[in-house]
């Protein structure tokens, strides 16, 4: 079910990018504009409401709870600019990312956590493209893998994340941008009534183009 959700909304976007606009008065037509984004940064999660046993398991003894709190991520994401086509007013994108992040181990007994996401993202600039500097804000539904390093198999769940930032504008095709996000992340388990609970702050820079 989650395959064809995601094939769905791919096929659905990607149509947005050999869709036509009609100017009202002098019927000139255009392509939509689309912008690619890369990131990288560090991701710090500071709540963990099930705690996750090295064995990729449920746990509440302390000797056995996997402790990787810190880690690193990229991201990248193709989107659709869907607002401010016009240019007197700001920018709105629809974006397709997809990134991996990994939480490294606080100490030897603990394993390696890796994440993949993929989704949407919509994100409103919040000053016309004029301008050096545009902040912006974003809201992003993704579906997330997380796996556990040694342990066979991974379990699939939801990510929400809301993001604030700013880009810096060049005379170059490539501009920068640097932001902050926070996030929360549920893996359902089977034969389990919790699920596991991540919430994740994230600082990142990355480029535009």
């Amino acid at each position: 079910m989650k395959k064809y959700i995601l094939i769905s909304t791919v096929s659905l976007l990607l149509s947005f990018n050999s869709s036509i606009l009609f100017a009202q008065k002098d019927s000139v037509h255009f392509r939509i504009p689309h912008q690619i984004s890369v990131e990288f940064g560090y991701r710090y999660s500071f709540y963990q409401h099930s705690y996750l046993g090295t064995d990729g398991n449920y746990t509440t003894d302390a000797a056995l709870m996997n402790r990787t709190t810190s880690g690193v991520g990229i991201l990248a994401d193709y989107g659709w600019q869907l607002g401010g086509l016009d240019g007197k007013r700001p920018a709105v994108y629809l974006t397709i990312p997809m990134g991996y992040t990994i939480l490294l181990p606080d100490d030897p007994s603990s394993k390696r956590i890796g994440m993949l996401n993929y989704g949407w993202t919509i994100r409103h600039e919040l000053a016309k493209k004029n301008k050096k500097i545009i902040p912006f804000i974003g809201y992003g539904l993704f579906l997330s893998n997380l796996s556990v390093d040694g342990v066979p198999g991974s379990v699939s769940g939801h990510h929400t994340q809301f993001e604030c930032g700013l880009n810096f504008t060049t005379t170059t095709k490539l501009n920068y941008f640097v932001k902050l996000q926070g996030s929360y992340s549920s893996y359902p388990r089977l034969n389990y009534d919790k699920s596991l609970h991540f919430m994740y702050a994230d600082l990142r820079v990355g480029v535009r183009f």
